[in-house]
């Protein structure tokens, strides 16, 4: 039997319950520290695992909570220790997590992550929960996708309910953020239509736009052209480009040392995802976005390395 968890908040003025709704994954992340990551049939030496909350969706919603923001999670997670795990994290971070739904016979997703002495990291998933959670789960959160500001969604669940969470939103008038990650081979155009921004790293813009050899300008043109409303093409350390309707504007990176890439993207798309809500325009919104970004890269974790809005680098 499925049980959804009974944290209560208190409503909120404006117009909406929460400022962001996010629907995705939940995993717990399984970490090791290697001197070089291993070729194919090699073995290598790592540090001692560590066990942390993850999954895209998660870290969108948890980075957006700990920034201030009036943040629900719709996901799904087993009746397991690593689901307690997440579970607490997010109401750490000040999440709503009463759309959070228990199934006590599944598994919680998890990733296995292996990062390298320059903090990049290489990532296989096993979906868990998050494979179960389902269109009718969207539909029984019509009243949230409708009371909240902004709905941010990525891919870490089953593509049906992707859509189906999109569609409900734009029927609502709920604005989509939208990251396409993993990326898939292309986007169904009512998904990519929802996008206001759909949010995309260099890997993904290429793979999207068809543009392999053009730059953030020329990915971003050709995601627009294929339908999305506004794009951010995120850059790393090298900041971000945005193009919406009334601008197109690169976004300069703030220089850090960086220890652990882990959820980094996760952490712009959340803050991303609050200033919008807030009614920031595309552009200063991921202005803002970049600096959350470049503190979650100096500690190590995805979760545990996002900073409250008093912690951000200048930028």
């Amino acid at each position: 039997m499925d049980a959804h968890n009974d944290d209560h908040s208190d409503g909120y003025g404006d117009g909406y319950d929460h400022d962001v709704l996010v629907v995705g994954s939940a995993n717990a992340d399984l970490t090791v520290r290697v001197d070089r990551r291993p070729d194919a049939g090699e073995t290598v030496l790592g540090t001692d695992l560590v066990e942390s909350a993850g999954g895209k969706g998660a870290n969108q919603a948890a980075a957006a909570a700990r920034l201030g923001g009036r943040v629900a999670l719709l996901a799904r997670i087993g009746g397991d220790a690593y689901g307690e795990l997440l579970l607490n994290a997010q109401r750490a971070a000040g999440t709503d997590v009463r759309h959070v739904i228990t199934d006590p016979e599944a598994r919680t997703g998890t990733a296995m992550i292996i990062v390298g002495t320059d903090g990049d990291n290489s990532i296989v998933v096993s979906p868990g929960a998050n494979a179960a959670l389902t269109p009718k789960d969207v539909a029984a959160a019509h009243a949230v996708i409708a009371g909240a500001a902004v709905v941010s969604l990525q891919l870490e669940i089953p593509m049906e309910s992707v859509e189906a969470a999109a569609a409900a939103a734009r029927e609502a008038g709920t604005r989509v953020v939208l990251n396409p990650s993993p990326a898939p081979e292309s986007l169904a155009p009512e998904l990519l239509a929802a996008a206001d921004p759909l949010v995309v790293n260099e890997h993904e813009a290429r793979r999207l736009s068809g543009a392999a050899n053009g730059d953030p300008a020329d990915w971003a043109r050709a995601l627009r052209e294929l339908g999305a409303r506004s794009v951010v093409v995120t850059l790393g350390g090298d900041g971000a480009y945005v193009l919406d309707a009334e601008d197109a504007a690169a976004v300069p990176g703030v220089k850090v040392t960086a220890v652990d890439t882990t959820g980094a993207g996760d952490a712009f798309t959340g803050a991303l995802a609050v200033r919008l809500a807030r009614g920031e325009s595309l552009a200063a919104a991921a202005r803002y976005a970049v600096r959350v970004g470049a503190a979650a890269v100096t500690k190590p974790g995805a979760q545990p390395s996002y900073p409250t809005a008093d912690e951000l680098p200048e930028g």
